[in-house]
C-alpha cells in the first residue's frame, strides 16, 4: 500500500482530495496532518474518519521534530502540501503568519522529506515524490486577453501570492540542488463543497441568505477561471502518479467568470430555489481591496497534453452542485459562522467604504 502524508486535509481542497482519494484508491494510506487552525475543520472528513486507510495527526507542518516523526514512523511514499494561508485579506493585515506557514512550512516539509527519503548522494527510496499545491496567483495579474502558462514570469502582488511563489521557489530549489522528486500544481479559483466560507461563494450564499450585504470589491468585474474542486482533485492524483519529476503543471477550469457575475448567479439561484424575496439590493460595492489582480486565467494545455486531464464540471453545473451541498448541510455551514469568523468579517466589511 502507498503512504500519502496530506497536509492541510482538514481544510478545503485538502479534505476534498482525501475524501477522493480514499474513494478511487482501494489500496493506499493517508496521514493527514492539519494545524486546525480556524479554517481548518475535521467536520469536513466525517465520512472517513473511521476508516481504517485514515489518520489523522494535529501538528504544525513547520514543526521540525513534529513532521520527522511522522516520517521515520511511517513508510510514507508521496507528499502532497496543500496547508497554507490562503485568504488575501488576511494576508494584507497579518503577512507574518503567511511567512510562517507557507514558506518556513514547506522548507520544512521539503527538508525532512529529503532526509526521510534520501539513500545516497542524490538518490532517493524508488517511487517517492513530494507535490506542492500552489496557486495562479503567483503569476501577478492579466490583462483583457492570454493566459498564465507554467513559463509565465511569477509576479505575486498580495503578501500571500508573495509567501506562495517563495514556497514554489524552494519546491524548485530543492529539485535543483538536491534532485529531490517534485512537482508543483498552480490552479485557479477552487469551488465546492466543504470551503471556508471566508471565500467568494460560501461568503456570498451565507449573506444571501441571511439577507445581509453582498459585499463586491469596487466594480465587481475582477475575472477568475473557476475549477470544480473535484476537478481539481483528480488533477493532483495524475501529477503524481505521472507527472514528470521538476515539472510545473497548471491546472485550470476554462471557466471565466467576473465576481459580480458569481454574486448574481448565487442571487438567481436562491430566488428560485429557497427565498424569493432575495435580490441584486442586497449588494454593496466597497473600496477595492489593495492590490487586488483584475484576472487571472489559466492555459491547462500542458497537464491535458502529457497526463491526460481535462476539467469536467462546467461552471453551470459545478455552481448548482456547490449551492445545493450548502443547502443541504446547514449544521456544516451554522458550526462555522456562529464562530469568531463571522466577527471577524463584519468588522472588517463594515470598516470598508461604500462607493
Amino acid at each position: 500500500m502507498k503512504t500519502y502524508f496530506v497536509t492541510g486535509g482538514a481544510g478545503f481542497i485538502g479534505s476534498n482530495f482525501i475524501i477522493y482519494m480514499l474513494n478511487k484508491h482501494k489500496d493506499i494510506k493517508i496521514i493527514n496532518v492539519d494545524k486546525l487552525t480556524y479554517a481548518g475543520n475535521l467536520e469536513n472528513l466525517k465520512e472517513v474518519e473511521n476508516d481504517p486507510r485514515y489518520t489523522f495527526v494535529q501538528a504544525d507542518i513547520a514543526d521540525k521534530a513534529a513532521i520527522e516523526k511522522i516520517f521515520s514512523e511511517n513508510g510514507i511514499d508521496y507528499v502532497v502540501n496543500f496547508a497554507a494561508e490562503s485568504h488575501v485579506d488576511r494576508s494584507i493585515s497579518d503577512p507574518e503568519i503567511f511567512v510562517k506557514t507557507n514558506v518556513e512550512g514547506t522548507v520544512n516539509m521539503l527538508q525532512c522529506a529529503k532526509n526521510a527519503w534520501m539513500t545516497g548522494d542524490d538518490q532517493y527510496k524508488s517511487g517517492v515524490k513530494y507535490l506542492q499545491v500552489s496557486t495562479d496567483e503567483v503569476y501577478g495579474s492579466l490583462g483583457e486577453t492570454g493566459y498564465f502558462t507554467e513559463t509565465t514570469p511569477l509576479d505575486p502582488h498580495s503578501p500571500y501570492s508573495s509567501s506562495k511563489a517563495a514556497a514554489d521557489m524552494f519546491v524548485k530549489a530543492f529539485g535543483d540542488t538536491y534532485k529531490l522528486p517534485v512537482n508543483i500544481t498552480r490552479c485557479s479559483n477552487n469551488y465546492g463543497p466543504y470551503q471556508f466560507p471566508e471565500k467568494l461563494i460560501p461568503l456570498i450564499m451565507n449573506n444571501t441568505l441571511s439577507h445581509k450585504d453582498l459585499p463586491v470589491y469596487g466594480d465587481g468585474m475582477q475575472v477568475r477561471d473557476w475549477l470544480y474542486v473535484e476537478d481539481h482533485c483528480k488533477a493532483i492524483d495524475m501529477v503524481i502518479d505521472s507527472g514528470r519529476p521538476g515539472e510545473v503543471y497548471n491546472v485550470g477550469g476554462h471557466n471565466e467568470k467576473p465576481n459580480i457575475f458569481i454574486v448574481k448567479s448565487i442571487i438567481n439561484y436562491i430566488r428560485e430555489n429557497v427565498d424569493s424575496e432575495v435580490g441584486e439590493h442586497l449588494i454593496k460595492h466597497v473600496t477595492d481591496r489593495k492590490g487586488h489582480d483584475r484576472r487571472y486565467g489559466i492555459d491547462p494545455e500542458k497537464i491535458k497534453r502529457e497526463l491526460g486531464w481535462f476539467p469536467e464540471t462546467c461552471f453551470e453545473e459545478g455552481i448548482k452542485k456547490t449551492l445545493k451541498w450548502y443547502l443541504e448541510n446547514p449544521d456544516w455551514m451554522n458550526n462555522i459562522v456562529n464562530g469568531d469568523y463571522m466577527k471577524y468579517y463584519e468588522k472588517m466589511y463594515s470598516a470598508k467604504k461604500e462607493i
